[in-house]
């Protein structure tokens, strides 16, 4: 049952059949209710937004104080003060974003007896890369180098030296002529010098400040037992490691601090230990399918994964203004358990779960009243959630989840901020749920004009707030169903990086500000991809009322820059009408 709190009779939370005791459950209630009359979502925002510019604008903690005052005057003075403040950390990170679209990519290829078709494709694909980032994202600048390895008994060839490294160069033309000057051959046992090589890449090449990209390519792995558990017939001729003393914890520590962000394509199964201990040392990174066969489908392959990794590292270094290895670093950090929970065996929660009506006109999407705290509708929650996240973004952990009250149990994701508890407010998740409430409103405009075009629709997922009381705790989370049975992606950025190209998405955030009339657009698209439909979760709006949105909002500047700048129209945003309508309102 929907409940609005701005109007009835405010209900007991009871429920016989859960596990929770009626005490707690009193508690619970009562707990909620008192949160509730204190919720000020105006000045929380504001105190919100203005702890979250101090910390991001660290070079002027000294000169910005907040102001504290409850006079209306005062006020009115403090949201003008902190707007203004805003719009200077929007230019900030602006300026942060404009740095990352510098890319400095390296090639790190093992070029022994078996990789002459991988050094090939590596040579070939550089200009289909190139002309697809340039039609995609124009605004990226990409330089490209490579470093080659061998193996040990290589040091003293001429001809095919163990380590070959050709710094970064923004001529393609001059990428290809130095990989033409690369043998496959060397090596001698089954391992391969690949801690030298990756060690070469970070130390020997001439990185820049920017996204900083390795793409590492090889069928080997390093030598050591931990990598091979050599035997007669997997030989080794360096079961101890490494003898020039590199170790994999000392290079890849090394590449972290110099914040690099590293890409793995794999050719065999033998270097899945490899894998395996990198990303306990590292935490996650993407690893690419090359298996060669087909040279077309080889160079195909490489397009791809070259393409993704420099998109996936500009959306990761520019993300909220914060390096890429931070995050990994983060995520590394954290308990993760990708496993779901045997739910027999985890307790029933109950909570209280909230939401926001969407709008029915595009006034009410703009007036900031309608998303106050009277018009939010509630009912009572039961679920199980998972003891640990099964994985973390840069803003979220995210944990898997059922929804008990449904037969059988809804399998749900439950979301939970990563900030510290100052920032962790009841406040900044209504501020998820009403973004979700501008984006389903948004993609319901956009599909009643796609469904008369033929053009693949665009939904939401709705998400919803959940409070609960659990281990004598108050938690939070944005909850919303499960997106099943297909790859999760992401498309595109707030930075305006397009991750992987899908024009109905370009032409939807397009359409967004154009039916807004520049007030709004929505970007960060991410979710499944399905048959003429995108499913879609956790997007972020830049407004050009700074003050809405969080930190993720890059106002006005950032739909001029980060969207206008770099969109090109396509089929479906000609479909739509809005191919002559990207200035209008700039």
């Amino acid at each position: 049952m929907k409940k609005n709190f701005g109007t009835g009779k405010r209900e007991t939370i009871t429920n016989a059949t859960a596990t929770t005791s009626a005490s707690s459950i009193s508690s619970l209630t009562s707990s909620f209710l008192r949160d509730f009359d204190r919720l000020n979502l105006s000045e929380q925002r504001l105190d919100r937004y203005d702890n979250e510019i101090l910390s991001s604008l660290t070079s002027n903690r000294s000169t910005i104080r907040p102001t504290t005052s409850s006079n209306e005057t005062t006020r009115i003075n403090k949201r003008e003060a902190i707007t203004n403040r805003r719009e200077k950390a929007i230019s900030k990170t602006l300026a942060n974003i404009e740095r990352t679209m510098k890319v400095d990519l390296c090639y790190v290829l093992d070029c022994t007896g078996s990789m002459s078709s991988h050094i090939a494709a590596a040579k070939d694909c550089i200009l289909q890369v190139m002309e697809y980032i340039k039609n995609t994202n124009p605004c990226i600048r990409v330089q490209v180098g490579f470093c080659g390895y061998r193996d040990h008994c290589d040091n003293l060839n001429k001809v095919a030296p163990r380590l070959q490294v050709f710094d970064f160069t923004s001529s393609h033309q001059e990428f290809r002529n130095n990989l033409a000057t690369v043998p496959a051959t060397g090596g001698g046992d089954l391992p391969e010098d690949v801690l030298g090589g990756l060690n070469a890449a970070i130390t020997q090449m001439t990185w820049h400040d920017g996204t900083r990209v390795i793409l590492h390519i090889g069928d080997a792995p390093p030598h050591g037992r931990r990598f091979t558990n050599s035997t007669d017939s997997y030989p080794d001729s360096y079961p101890d490691g490494d003898p020039n003393g590199l170790t994999a914890e000392s290079v890849l520590k090394k590449m972290q601090s110099k914040e690099i962000n590293y890409f793995f394509g794999k050719i065999t199964q033998s270097t899945d230990t490899m894998v395996q201990i990198f990303r306990s040392i590292i935490g996650e990174f993407p690893v690419f399918d090359l298996l060669g066969g087909d040279p077309i489908d080889l160079i195909n392959k490489f397009v791809r994964a070259t393409t993704l990794s420099i998109t996936t590292s500009v959306t990761l270094t520019s993300s909220l203004g914060s390096r890429s290895t931070n995050s990994s670093k983060q995520r590394s950090d954290l308990w993760i358990n990708p496993k779901v929970p045997n739910w027999q065996f985890r307790p029933n929660q109950t909570g209280v779960i909230l939401g926001y009506n969407l709008p029915e006109t595009l006034n009410e999407l703009k007036d900031q009243r309608h998303f106050k705290k009277e018009n939010l509708f509630s009912r009572k929650f039961y679920f199980k959630i998972a003891p640990h996240p099964f994985s973390a973004g840069v803003e979220k952990y995210a944990y898997y989840a059922v929804d008990t009250a449904k037969n059988p149990p809804q399998k749900m994701v439950m979301k939970e901020y990563l900030q510290d508890k100052s920032e962790n407010s009841f406040e900044k998740y209504l501020e998820a749920v009403e973004i979700s409430a501008i984006t389903s409103y948004l993609s319901k405009k956009f599909n009643l004009i796609a469904r008369m075009k033929n053009i693949p629709l665009v939904n939401f997922l709705e998400a919803k707030v959940v409070r609960a009381a659990i281990d004598n705790k108050t938690r939070y989370y944005v909850t919303e169903p499960e997106l099943l049975n297909a790859e999760f992606k992401r498309f595109n950025s707030n930075s305006g990086v397009i991750v992987e190209f899908r024009p109905t998405l370009e032409a939807f955030a397009h359409f967004t500000y154009v039916h807004t009339k520049g007030y709004l657009m929505i970007c960060d698209l991410q979710g499944i991809e399905l048959t003429n439909k995108f499913l879609l979760t956790d997007a972020a709006i830049h407004c050009i009322d700074p003050m809405r949105f969080g930190r993720t909002n890059l106002g006005k500047k950032g739909i001029d820059k980060r969207f206008l700048a770099n969109h090109k129209c396509n089929d479906i945003c000609r479909k739509l009408g809005i191919a002559n309508d990207l200035y209008l309102f700039s």
